[in-house]
């Protein structure tokens, strides 16, 4: 048979002029229709397979994720647990000195020191305590727990700091507790 002998079929098989019926498959002998959707059924179950074995595998990483964050966190906690640890010990030897016999002064140089290592700790970790004595009062920084008349203070102003504020970075920790000025 010559070229011209074949007519084009959609879908890229040739017949013979005159013939009818689908194409053949060359390699099954069966029509090119049958052939294509066994093809599609073939395609089919390997993307199925192909979607259930990638979402096994996100569920696996997922959860291998979340272990790992769990993980991490606990990591983190028990550093710093450590380190408070080590400030508890020196509380504890700060009670046991005697006091009658170094006298108080010593007793308070060694709490100050016990203060001092605390707050180094803090800051390792990114906590910074902030003054808010003569600042102006800012409800995201300050608790108001009473006011007082302004006297030498400006109305608004933290006339006192009852408890010390703390930021971790650039976030709030814990607002400090103060007394604003009123007029």
């Amino acid at each position: 048979m010559t070229d011209e002998a074949f007519e084009q079929q959609p879908g890229g098989a040739a017949a013979e002029p005159g013939r009818g019926g689908p194409p053949q498959d060359p390699s099954t002998g069966t029509p090119a229709s049958e052939a294509g959707v066994e093809a599609l059924r073939d395609e089919l179950a390997q993307c199925h397979d192909r979607l259930l074995r990638t979402s096994a595998e996100f569920d696996n990483y997922r959860k291998r994720t979340e272990r790992e964050r769990r993980e991490l966190a606990d990591r983190t906690v028990e550093a710093l647990l450590l380190d408070l640890v080590a400030v508890a010990d020196d509380f504890e030897r700060a009670l046991g000195a005697d006091a009658a016999g170094g006298g108080v002064e010593a007793y308070r140089q060694g709490v100050e020191l016990t203060h001092r290592r605390l707050l180094d700790l803090l800051g390792r970790r990114g906590v910074t305590p902030f003054e808010a004595t003569g600042a102006d009062f800012d409800p995201n920084l300050h608790q108001a727990v009473t006011t007082e008349p302004a006297g030498d203070h400006r109305d608004g102003e933290v006339a006192e700091q009852l408890r010390r504020g703390y930021m971790i970075g650039e976030r709030l920790l814990r607002p400090a507790m103060v007394k604003v000025a009123r007029s």
